[in-house]
């Protein structure tokens, strides 16, 4: 098969051919038929977060299931499939305390003394991205790193669920728990903050100041939900946003990544406000707050993948789409092949796009 692999860090993918083992006992091999370009991915292609490489890099994909394992019992060959990077184990104590997103185990990767999944045609191990590895024609997973969805679907809407919809709108519900007639705040209308602003919308959130400072991204800010906007290439986001709400807002998602905008949000709040980050922090930044506005109740939280349950999480999200209450389609800035990967990269840099999809044939 075909693959983008990470050689350099920073670097650029290089297309090759990339040998995939057959599926063990509780792995499942999926044919990808979409996958979408995530910040997670560019920020080891950047440097900015070090991986081991040589590396195969994606993690947002949908397709659809090849073979199975001889223990493997909740796919089938042919069946849909949505993956997730919150591969789980099932019975340690995240898991079962309700947070299988928070799960450490490692007895979903392949031992030591196995062959690696994936591999170069002259043997050497290639290393599998989040347990995953999407930016190929094919992957071959942990059976708990896939969740089967109907048929109803495009597989390339399915994809985007993956990481960015589930990320998003699991901040709000899951990880905020934001409640009906709430105020909210989101700095980022990239991917992620498109999901945050539709997350509090299909929550009921009272009224959605969407942050950003390119004036196309919250136009399409307004079509996901947003109620108001504040141009912060333009105004003082925090300043504005405390005046547009008489004092803050109830909750403030951070969706870009910067320890200047992790700041803002916190700064936004009203008394007894939340501010949840979302946005990939680079290593070793520090996050500084007031002392002295922690006393009257504010919160500054992370969230790990929406702290979603993505078996009963996706399936659902999958229904609101085909019930026209999830906007997936206006997510999509462009479809690419695998060869384009680099470039739909560099559209992301540019900040014009919500989200690139790689579409197999």
């Amino acid at each position: 098969m075909r693959g983008a692999i990470l050689h350099t860090s920073p670097g650029k993918l290089e297309i090759t051919d990339v040998v995939v083992d057959d599926p063990g006992p509780r792995e499942v091999l999926v044919r990808t038929a979409a996958a979408g370009l995530c910040h997670g991915d560019l920020h080891t292609i950047d440097g900015t977060i070090p991986g081991r490489l040589p590396a195969l890099l994606g993690h947002e994909a949908a397709g659809v299931v090849e073979a199975v394992g001889d223990q493997v019992h909740d796919v089938k060959p042919g069946d849909h499939v949505i993956s997730c990077l919150s591969v789980f184990c099932g019975h340690c104590e995240h898991c079962l305390s309700g947070y299988p997103n928070r799960c450490q185990s490692t007895e979903m990767r392949r031992a030591p003394d196995q062959p690696s999944r994936l591999r170069f045609e002259d043997g050497t191990p290639i290393n599998q991205w989040y347990q995953l590895s999407s930016f190929a024609e094919l992957m071959l997973v942990h059976e708990h790193a896939l969740v089967k969805i109907v048929d109803d679907i495009p597989l390339d809407r399915a994809a985007l669920i993956g990481c960015g919809v589930m990320t998003g709108v699991g901040s709000v519900i899951h990880t905020a728990a934001v409640r009906a007639g709430e105020t909210v705040a989101v700095i980022g209308c990239g991917g992620i903050g498109l999901n945050c602003i539709q997350g509090a919308r299909l929550v009921g959130a009272g009224r959605i100041i969407a942050v950003d400072r390119v004036a196309s991204k919250l136009e399409l800010a307004k079509q996901f939900g947003a109620t108001d906007t504040v141009d912060a290439s333009e105004h003082d986001a925090v300043a504005a946003v405390i005046e547009m709400t008489s004092g803050g807002v109830h909750h403030a998602f951070e969706a870009i990544g910067l320890k200047a905008t992790a700041e803002q949000a916190f700064g936004m709040l009203r008394s007894g406000g939340t501010a949840t980050v979302v946005g990939l922090l680079p290593i070793g930044v520090k996050v500084e707050v007031p002392g002295l506005s922690l006393i009257a109740e504010r919160k500054l939280q992370g969230s790990l993948m929406g702290s979603n349950r993505f078996r009963v999480d996706m399936p659902r999200l999958v229904d609101l789409y085909l019930q026209g209450r999830l906007d997936l389609d206006n997510l999509i800035s462009a479809r690419i092949s695998l060869d384009q990967v680099n470039e739909g990269f560099a559209a992301m840099q540019g900040g014009e796009v919500a989200r690139s999809v790689i579409v197999f044939d």
